[in-house]
């Protein structure tokens, strides 16, 4: 329903801040990531997440677009409500929490203060295959430009495998053998998947 809110700074605090928007006062919950990122400039503009429950309206503030989307991942968890999404985001950037859940770095997940081993795994389970595919990180080394991968790739494509695979695959051969051909890398791949 209000997806960002531009207005005066009228109160900031390490979790929250108050935005006047046209005479009304904008209560927002945000973490220490968009905290250190707002300047002291007197007009601010922040993304949000509406959130309505049944005993309370509140609204979640952030400095980047990332962090909303990762924020939303979250809660999207079973066992992760928003405070603990907050505290998440507070203990770690967007970037560490994506790149710990694309890694599977169930111990930095889990340092997070609330979060106990089962929930760190829920959280990598349930979202490892949506940030690999939101934020297309990959696992491997991409080697520089490359013609003989991108046409390795593109028959692999025509072949009927998944891009991301079949990437994850290519890279892995170049890393063994940097100037494969393409047949060579093609052959090797249809080996591996």
């Amino acid at each position: 329903m209000i997806t960002h809110i531009s207005g005066k700074l009228v109160e900031k605090s390490p979790t929250n801040v108050v935005v006047d928007c046209n005479g009304i006062g904008y209560f927002i919950h945000i973490s220490l990531h968009t905290f250190s990122q707002l300047t002291d400039s007197e007009h601010i503009k922040l993304l949000t997440h509406f959130q309505v429950k049944e005993d309370a309206q509140q609204l979640y503030g952030f400095a980047t677009a990332s962090e909303r989307e990762i924020f939303r991942l979250l809660i999207s968890v079973s066992g992760i409500g928003t405070n603990t999404a907050r505290t998440m985001l507070s203990s770690l950037t967007p970037k560490q929490v994506r790149e710990g859940i694309a890694s599977e770095d169930v111990a930095l997940i889990q340092s997070v203060k609330g979060i106990g081993l089962k929930t760190a795994q829920r959280v990598i389970i349930d979202l490892k295959d949506k940030v690999l595919k939101i934020y297309d990180i990959d696992d491997g080394i991409n080697p520089s430009n490359n013609t003989n991968k991108d046409e390795a790739l593109s028959a692999l494509e025509v072949l009927g495998f998944a891009k991301k695979q079949s990437e994850r695959v290519v890279v892995k051969i170049l890393s063994q053998n940097p100037d494969a051909s393409a047949e060579l890398i093609i052959k090797e791949a249809l080996k591996n998947l």
